[in-house]
């Protein structure tokens, strides 16, 4: 090769707007888009994974409980696509309760514990059915339910277990708060709404030790009340939960607590 030859490829390599420069950059834009597409695949396989450990386990309504209700004179059963609605036979009366599930639990779960609280207090029910089974990734606004009773005037936000944590979350919205074996995470102590919150004795998921513990976050005139032999589960109808403790109180007896509980909560509202 010439000199001269040898100094004009020495050139191109050397100035920045030759032939050779661009390859850096396009090598850059394939890592980068490499990066990405791994990137969308993990956040599509975890999504994924997400959607199947959410249906897989789901703890589903007793059958025999729940045919009690839906044969119950006294209470008018309704299955939605977002919920199911227990009313008052004489239909909706002027206090509603917009009540989540735990986790995994079948919104139909929780009819037969709260039939008593429809048929005795008067209390329309509105049993949510979270998105993906977790009260956490429903973004539904408590208007969502409410709006599926017209006639109701005044909003309980309850629920149970981590429903129960969600509903510390729409407090804002309602006229009163219910924890069922559940306890709030963030501090709602200056709110004026009325609260209950009601533990079970025998509980092994939100002991009553963890809901005495939770209790300042709640305001200074929150009624606690506790049910004598009930376990995690026994606010549902759905059988044994992991982790739990044998319940030594039975669903009538469950049934009959709650209306008496509610009871006295529910008629001290403003009318």
């Amino acid at each position: 090769m010439s000199s001269g030859s040898a100094d004009r490829s020495a050139e191109r390599s050397a100035d920045p707007s030759g032939a050779t420069a661009p390859r850096p950059r396009r090598r850059w834009r394939r890592v980068l888009a490499w990066v990405l597409a791994s990137l969308a695949l993990l956040l599509l396989l975890a999504v994924g994974g997400l959607v199947v450990w959410s249906q897989v386990g789901v703890m589903q309504a007793e059958a025999g409980p729940l045919a009690d209700v839906q044969s119950n004179p006294e209470v008018t059963f309704t299955d939605t696509s977002t919920a199911v609605i227990l009313e008052p036979a004489g239909g909706p009366g002027e206090v509603g309760l917009v009540y989540i599930p735990g986790a995994k639990v079948e919104a139909a779960a929780y009819a037969a514990t709260m039939a008593d609280v429809v048929a005795e207090d008067g209390v329309t029910v509105v049993i949510t059915k979270p998105w993906l089974n977790l009260a956490f990734f429903d973004l539904r606004p408590l208007s969502a339910f409410t709006d599926l009773v017209p006639g109701v005037e005044q909003w309980i936000v309850g629920g149970h277990s981590l429903g129960g944590v969600r509903a510390c979350q729409l407090v804002g919205d309602a006229d009163a708060l219910a924890l069922f074996a559940s306890y709030c995470a963030g501090d709602i102590s200056e709110s004026d709404l009325p609260v209950i919150s009601i533990a079970g004795s025998d509980d092994g998921l939100s002991t009553p030790e963890q809901i005495a513990d939770a209790r300042p976050l709640l305001p200074e005139d929150a009624v606690m009340a506790e049910i004598e032999g009930a376990n995690h589960a026994a606010f549902g109808a759905y059988g044994p939960q992991a982790g739990n403790n044998e319940a030594t109180i039975t669903l009538p007896e469950m049934r009959s607590e709650l209306a008496g509980l509610l009871a006295p909560f529910v008629a001290a509202f403003p009318r």
